[in-house]
């Protein structure tokens, strides 16, 4: 059969993305097809770089092409991202493509770990990442990217300061602790804590970004409130461990994002601390803290399980020097990364199926 774009998008027209459960055509991520003789090349757009069916995706198009045209034709696909939103012209963090809330039921659940390791997969995979650390009263942070003691700069443009964030490990970071010394305790009420939180959201340059992380306190508090009332937020996750006094603070938090007022999208729970391993059993898992308590959690919510994160020692030691686990060889690294990868799909699964979230109106 003569190679011609239109036959070429009709190939590809049976070959669907596993996740959005349509074609690759539909979707329009077939881009610049050039045809030179029996040579053939194109772009498949992904939904985001962190895409962990990228190889499976590229196989189905060689496929469904040497189907169609033989096994004569020359193939050239390149496979490259364009991470979705439903964000748009939005007067806040206009450039900033999906905002995730990061949440708990309590603290000591290894929120912030959590956090930290999946903004550096992210940013590993070549995503654009940013992340709020929001846990005013006790911002972690800086400890956990190495950079305690260092300061923003502030620039000047029309009248207006505008604060540039620490950028580390690929992450363009903000935190109360850049702003207070390491030795003192930061004691304010809800207004101020709320306040800060708008300032890093308003009065910071975040510039381009597919995604910003805000890692938020435990419970349900005013910095909760006061972030889905400034922006839209594309959705959030959940990090609980598996034991029942975690599980049971774990809904509460859960709930609130699915309360008819906030309605922000659950992307996901994660299991932290599900299991441990040794160091020299790497094959052995211990359930320390009960089993599967996370898998319940997602399935009694009808919400995606994320998957689950060891507790081994170098994730402590990770947080403690300032070095993310992520960026270690071993079943830490994989279990991040895995995390990231199945989070920024659930993202993508969202931006297609469901609505814009709205900014909440909280009469008064």
């Amino acid at each position: 059969m003569t190679i011609s774009k239109e036959n070429v998008l009709k190939a590809l027209s049976t070959v669907e993305d596993p996740d959005l459960k349509k074609d690759l055509v539909t979707l329009g991520m077939i881009q610049d097809i050039i045809i030179e003789g029996d040579k053939l090349s194109f772009k498949v757009v992904l939904t985001t770089p962190a895409c962990p069916l990228k190889e499976l995706i590229k196989n189905n198009c060689i496929d469904a092409l040497e189907k169609e045209f033989g096994t004569e034709v020359e193939l050239d696909i390149h496979m490259t991202s364009n991470v979705t939103t439903v964000r748009n012209n939005a007067p806040l963090l206009p450039q900033v493509k999906n905002i995730i809330a990061i949440a708990s039921g309590k603290g000591g659940v290894g929120k912030s770990t959590c956090a930290s390791n999946l903004a550096v997969a992210l940013a590993a995979t070549g995503a654009k990442v940013g992340l709020i650390d929001a846990d005013i009263s006790g911002p972690s942070i800086p400890v956990m990217f190495n950079v305690e003691g260092e300061q923003p700069a502030v620039k000047n443009e029309n009248g207006k300061n505008t604060i540039i964030p620490i950028e580390q490990y690929g992450v363009k970071l903000m935190s109360i602790g850049f702003l207070t010394p390491a030795d003192s305790a930061v004691v304010w009420r809800g207004p101020m804590a709320s306040s800060a939180l708008k300032q890093f959201i308003s009065d910071v340059e975040w510039g381009e970004l597919d995604y910003l992380l805000i890692d938020l306190p435990p419970g349900t508090s005013d910095i909760h409130l006061t972030m889905v009332q400034t922006v839209p937020v594309t959705g959030a996750v959940i990090i609980t461990t598996p034991q029942k006094v975690a599980l049971a603070d774990a809904t509460k938090g859960l709930s609130m994002f699915k309360q008819p007022q906030i309605n922000v999208p659950v992307l996901g729970v994660v299991e932290n601390m599900a299991y441990f391993t040794p160091d020299e059993l790497p094959d052995n898992k211990y359930y320390l803290f009960g089993k599967e308590g996370g898998q319940r959690l997602a399935k009694k919510f009808d919400v995606p399980f994320l998957g689950e994160i060891p507790i081994v020692q170098s994730i402590r030691e990770s947080g403690d020097t300032g070095y993310p686990a992520v960026l270690k060889e071993g079943t830490t690294k994989q279990a991040f990364s895995q995390l990231a990868e199945t989070l920024a799909r659930q993202i993508a699964i969202r931006n297609a199926d469901q609505n814009k979230t709205e900014v909440v109106q909280v009469n008064t």
